[in-house]
């Protein structure tokens, strides 16, 4: 599965932006879609995912009620609403594929997409 990132971009403290990632197929083995994001100098952490057939989700606690994620299984994309950015949101934003619901670890989401930048100025 190749996963293709887009959106992203520089907002003010208190702004949206939404980030979205398209699939190039959706399998068994990437039914679950998720966003991690890393800071310079810190590790790669989950922020939220998504199943495509149920359209269920899980997220991190520090985006609870301010992130939304969800998808359109027509067109293989998967969309996250970021909504009262903090500066602490500024990362790389990465989408990634897996197959076992509730999981947040990196290890076990094996497809990947390509960061895209998202910066939150105070």
């Amino acid at each position: 599965v190749q996963l293709q990132a887009s959106g992203g971009g520089l907002v003010q403290a208190g702004g949206s932006l939404r980030v979205s990632c398209t699939a190039s197929r959706r399998t068994a083995s990437s039914n679950i879609l998720g966003w991690f994001r890393q800071a310079p100098g810190k590790e790669r952490e989950f922020v939220a995912a998504i199943g495509w057939r149920g359209g269920t989700t899980y997220y991190a606690d520090s985006v609870k009620g301010r992130f939304t994620i969800s998808r359109d299984n027509a067109k293989n994309t998967a969309y996250l609403q970021m909504n009262s950015l903090k500066p602490e949101d500024t990362a790389v934003y990465y989408c990634a594929a897996g197959s076992i619901w509730g999981r947040s670890s990196p290890s076990d989401f094996g497809s990947w997409g390509q960061g895209t930048q998202i910066t939150v100025s105070s």
